[in-house]
């Protein structure tokens, strides 16, 4: 298990309770696991939350790459999985949403799985149609919010135990 589900809102929304890196990893997994081309997992949260920890999981278990460096300075590193292309972007240092298309952002969101940090940055170019992903402090732990707008993907949600 990742993680206690504190509650189960609606179908298109999940709520769990992060005690370590560890179970924010499997959390990431579980999500790795059900992923399928042109989804977005826009993960949201200040500094130290859990997105990189969330974004290393996923490409890990994806790719079998041990060392997931951070796009801090790059914005983006991407990696190749069996079924699609993998892009990690890290959007904090974009001053204007218009700076993510000269990081090929609108072809790896439509043709690939995108891990975005930071999606705020990308403003209305951000889809409508993503796993959003909210990691906030909880007292010792972090509480981890996934919402989705699409049956479809509350579907592969409703995997995610």
């Amino acid at each position: 298990m990742s993680g206690l589900i504190l509650s189960v809102i609606n179908p298109m929304q999940k709520i769990f309770i992060s005690r370590s890196e560890q179970q924010t990893a499997a959390l990431a997994e579980q999500f790795a696991s059900v992923a399928q081309k042109g989804d977005v997992f826009a993960l949201y949260g200040t500094l130290g939350m859990g997105k990189s920890v969330f974004a290393r999981a996923f490409i890990s278990f994806l790719t079998g790459i041990g060392e997931i460096p951070s796009p801090t300075f790059t914005l983006v590193q991407g990696y190749t999985a069996p079924e699609f292309e993998i892009n990690h972007f890290d959007l904090y240092r974009l001053k204007y949403p218009d700076e993510v298309y000269e990081l090929g952002f609108e072809d790896a969101v439509y043709g690939g799985v995108s891990l975005i940090e930071w999606p705020e940055k990308a403003g209305s170019l951000l889809p409508r149609d993503i796993f959003k992903i909210e990691f906030m402090p909880e007292k010792d732990a972090r509480r981890i919010i996934i919402t989705v707008n699409s049956a479809e993907k509350a579907g592969r949600l409703e995997q995610i135990k």
